[in-house]
Parts: C-alpha cells; sequence; structure tokens
C-alpha cells in the first residue's frame, strides 16, 4: 500500500545536492511512490497518475515554483475524488516559508521519515487546515495559487536579491543577510546607485470592505500562513483569512517595526506607518507594481489590478500534533 506519494523536481536548487539522497531512501521503501517532474507543466499529469494510487499523504519537493504549481493544480485540478489527501513541503526552496509553517525543517531526508511514519500511525492528529490565496491579474485563465505574497518594496528587494545577490554563488542565508544590508542601507541612510535596492513604486492597496492604503511601502506582505514574517500573528478571522503587513517607506516606520520584532510586540499595537489588516479579498493596483507570489512574478499595471481571494480550506500536515 503506498501511504505517501513524494512529487520531485529535480532541476530546483535546493534538489541538485539532495535528490540523490531522496531517490536512495524512496527505492528502499516500497510505500512511497516518488514521482519526478522537470518542468511546472508536467505536475498536472504527475498529479493524474498520483490519484491513481491514492496515497494517504503527498508530499511536494522542490522550489518555491515547484511548491506553487502543485497547490495550484491540486486545488483546481479535481484529480482526487471526494478531496486531495494532506499535503506536505519539504525544506527545499530558497524560503521554506510554507514548510517552515508546517514544522518541517533541517534535513530533507529527516523530515521525509517522519512524513513516513505518521503516515503509517495515521494522520488525524496532524492535519490543519490553512487557505489559499488565489491570485487574479485578467492575464491568465486560472487563477494562481499560493500562501505567501510578497509587494511594493518587498517584491522589489527580492528580485534585487535573486537578480543580483543569488548569482554570487553564495549560501542562501549570506545571501538574505547582504540584502538586508543594502536595503537597510536605502532606506536608513538613503544610499542609491545602480548596485543598490530600487524605491518603491506608489501603490494602492483596497481591502473590500476594510478600507483603502496608499502610498509607497517598503514592505507589503499578503499571507495565510499562521506565522507572519517578524514574529507578527494573526488576528481576527472572522475579518477575513488573509493576513496583510504594509510598512511605509519611511526610516521612522521601518525602525519601528524593526524595535517591535526585536521585543515580541510585532502587531500587538498600533505604529504610526504599520499597517495591520486582513480581508478575503483585496486589490494591489499600480503602475507596474510588482508582486511575488510564492516565487512567481506578476505586475500591476494601469487598468489590469492584481485580485487576491481567500480559497475554501486546504488539509496540510504538520509535523507536531
Amino acid at each position: 500500500m503506498v501511504r505517501v506519494a513524494l512529487l520531485s523536481n529535480p532541476k530546483s536548487t535546493g534538489n541538485r545536492q539532495t535528490l540523490p539522497r531522496v531517490r536512495s531512501y524512496c527505492a528502499n521503501h516500497p510505500d512511497i511512490f516518488h514521482y519526478e517532474v522537470e518542468h511546472v507543466d508536467q505536475i498536472g499529469r504527475a498529479l493524474q497518475t498520483i490519484a491513481r494510487v491514492d496515497p494517504v499523504v503527498i508530499v511536494i519537493n522542490g522550489g518555491d515554483g515547484t511548491v506553487q504549481a502543485a497547490l495550484t493544480e491540486l486545488y483546481q485540478g479535481q484529480h482526487f475524488q471526494g478531496g486531495a489527501p494532506p499535503i506536505a513541503v519539504l525544506p527545499n526552496g530558497k524560503t521554506n516559508l510554507i514548510a517552515l509553517d508546517l514544522g518541517i525543517h533541517g534535513d530533507p531526508i529527516k523530515a521525509l521519515e517522519r512524513i513516513v511514519e505518521i503516515a503509517k500511525a495515521g494522520v488525524e492528529d496532524h492535519v490543519v487546515a490553512r487557505e489559499l490565496i488565489a491570485l487574479s491579474d485578467g492575464r491568465a485563465e486560472r487563477p494562481v495559487l499560493g500562501m505567501f505574497l510578497g509587494g511594493a518594496g518587498l517584491a522589489d528587494y527580492m528580485l534585487y536579491c535573486r537578480n543580483r545577490i543569488y548569482p554570487l554563488g553564495l549560501s542562501n542565508g549570506l545571501s538574505h543577510f547582504l540584502t538586508a544590508l543594502a536595503v537597510l542601507a536605502s532606506l536608513l541612510l538613503g544610499i542609491r546607485g545602480r548596485y543598490m535596492p530600487p524605491s518603491a513604486r506608489p501603490v494602492s492597496i483596497s481591502l473590500i470592505r476594510e478600507g483603502q492604503l496608499v502610498g509607497r511601502f517598503a514592505v507589503l506582505i499578503v499571507t495565510t500562513l499562521e506565522k507572519l514574517l517578524l514574529g507578527a500573528r494573526p488576528g481576527d478571522g472572522a475579518r477575513g483569512h488573509m493576513k496583510l503587513v504594509a510598512v511605509d517607506q519611511s526610516a521612522p516606520a521601518l525602525l519601528r517595526l524593526l524595535w517591535a520584532s526585536l521585543s515580541g510586540r510585532v502587531g500587538k499595537a498600533r505604529m504610526q506607518g504599520v499597517h495591520f489588516e486582513q480581508g478575503d479579498m483585496i486589490r494591489i493596483e499600480g503602475d507596474r507594481s510588482s508582486v511575488i507570489l510564492d516565487g512567481e512574478l506578476f505586475e500591476a499595471t494601469e487598468g489590469h489590478p492584481i485580485v487576491l481571494k481567500s480559497t475554501q480550506p486546504v488539509p496540510f500536515l504538520r509535523l507536531a500534533a
């Protein structure tokens, strides 16, 4: 009986080193069905095949783009009668936010071993519900689904890290540290230049029934994960399942957020220039304002806003009961 179906993308950065170990582990465990894809376009057919073996858990082993494409296909593809089984994500990509939210971190093989143990013993106590973010930009035939969106200045910083820092061949941790230093130098000291992160573009953020934010934001985060960056926690679920954090592009606002983060008080009190909101529908409008949903870039243009909606809950597997 197949307990775990593992969907791997050999071309993801993390798998270049770990996939041989993953293959060896799966070869010695017949209760794991391992399917490899080399491009996200193959994920739909992969999940059709995985549905036939009826696994207890589906594990995604790939970068951010693989995870996003798999979540989109799982939610919209209707491959599983009665709904898809719980989903787990191995720590593999550059950020691993979804894996961390589910308590999955460290060595991917050890995480896979733990997932197999849970699948054999019974997953009921480990299943948690998470809503997804459905993104529509008026161009794609169907919405793209994910769980973490970075926009405004944050998207520009993520692109800066991807295009300027990652090519240096440094570790993820050092790359993120250097990016943070460049961002702080830009925002706090006003340093500008060809090799520095760009300034954020003006953007309008509309939360249906909750009002509108307009301005230049150094940070814009929308997520359905239980934990936000910098230690912020979700608030009242009755206001909506998508949590939003927006920080004005100003040194005082950023310093307030950093101080609140260090003192563990993010989201516990109002801070000037720092906005915490929740909603089930969010519109992002601007002239060439970028957002990144789980690693994939989208751009809002005049007359083509980005619209975010929360989906119905999807089952995920959390390692800690």
